[in-house]
């Protein structure tokens, strides 16, 4: 049963942290407005759809912004307990600052879960919709495609194109099927290639096979290891309709993975967003004990702008840290699990020994 003590830091630490993620929300969206203003103006954009943007990008930017509002919080909630001498007092009836503890620790485990869920019911869909809005009703982009069943179709200016993979960040194209039409819906040629990329504004493909399809007669087909392939699509035409990680929750992403590993693609890059999308909202836990940590350190100085400051600086090197990770694991360079992984591990240990050295 959970004690008036635990109720009233439990409280506190609540309202601190409701305080604490609107206003670093708020924040977010006013730096956001003012960096996206021209494209706003240049596109004619009305307020509805400004609004609208905004509006749909709140629960990607609540998530995001939870770690550091659930550090600040802790430091917030037992910086002021340690400078009012109320933990001194609860040491003195036998109460441990382990113990003064679990409720914040509790109540980061349950908003760590949480953010899981928003990011697996709500941001998926309020990303897709914050592209939409952008690309198709402000910057008045064509959606000529369409992603189901975890590939890419889309109807080109000369063909009709399904793709297994689109890496938007490298410009490649993976099992890529190019029908073309003649004006009675006819196939008359079709392309399958491995590979292509993007360079020096072509397509280059690789491992082609071209087959044509002559009025009369039999399908001539012809091999092809590399060529330059004329078609007028360019990487942003395909970005429209491709769904990236963000856009997917933690099941959908999994089956796509599991549907790229099956036809042979390489899904490193899925692979290591898929445990971030796990790693990240856990990291909460780890930065509710180090803001514990750093607001105890000195009891009796009342230092709470020095201890805000340096855990500031802790939750930014989080960022950092996870960031810098993460771009390893999508490169290649770190496994998958270990690069989304990493940051959470550093940070776990960082807190586990701070907590361990601070007097109880």
């Amino acid at each position: 049963m959970m004690s008036v003590i635990d109720r009233y830091i439990l409280k506190e630490f609540l309202r601190t942290f409701c305080l604490i993620i609107i206003s670093l929300a708020a924040l977010y969206l006013i730096v956001d407005f003012f960096e996206r203003i021209r494209m706003f103006v240049s596109n004619k954009a009305t307020f509805s759809q400004i609004a609208a943007y905004f509006i749909f990008s709140i629960p990607t930017i609540v998530t995001q912004m939870i770690p550091i509002s659930v550090l600040l919080s802790s430091l917030v909630t037992f910086g002021i307990l340690s400078k009012n001498s109320e933990l001194t007092a609860l040491k003195a009836n036998g109460i441990s600052l382990y113990r003064s503890s679990l409720s914040i620790i509790a109540a980061s485990v349950g908003i760590a879960f949480f953010s899981f869920l928003v990011s697996e019911l709500a941001t998926p869909h309020s990303n897709q919709k914050v592209k939409h809005i952008k690309l198709i009703e402000i910057q008045k982009r064509q959606q000529l495609g369409t992603f189901t069943q975890n590939e890419i179709w889309y109807r080109g200016k000369k063909a009709i194109y399904n793709i297994a993979v689109f890496d938007p960040v490298r410009g490649i194209l993976r099992g890529i099927r190019i029908s073309y039409l003649d004006h009675d819906m006819n196939l008359v040629k079709r392309i399958d290639a491995k590979e292509a990329y993007w360079k020096n504004g072509k397509w280059i493909f690789h491992n082609l096979l071209i087959t044509t399809f002559p009025e009369d007669g039999f399908p001539l087909i012809n091999k092809i290891t590399s060529s330059v392939i004329d078609i007028p699509e360019k990487p942003a035409d395909f970005l429209i309709v491709q769904k990236d990680t963000d856009e997917m929750g933690f099941g959908e992403l999994k089956e796509y993975i599991a549907k790229l590993q099956a036809e042979g693609y390489d899904a490193t890059r899925y692979l290591t967003d898929l445990h971030g999308k796990i790693a990240f909202p856990l990291v909460s836990v780890f930065l509710a004990v180090l803001g514990l940590c750093f607001s105890c350190r000195s009891e009796r100085s009342g230092g709470i702008a020095q201890s805000i400051g340096i855990g500031v600086i802790i939750g930014l090197s989080y960022w950092i840290v996870f960031a810098f990770s993460i771009s390893l694991g999508r490169s290649g360079a770190l496994s998958p699990f270990f690069s989304a992984w990493a940051a959470n591990i550093i940070f776990g240990l960082l807190s586990i020994g701070m907590l361990m050295r601070i007097r109880t």
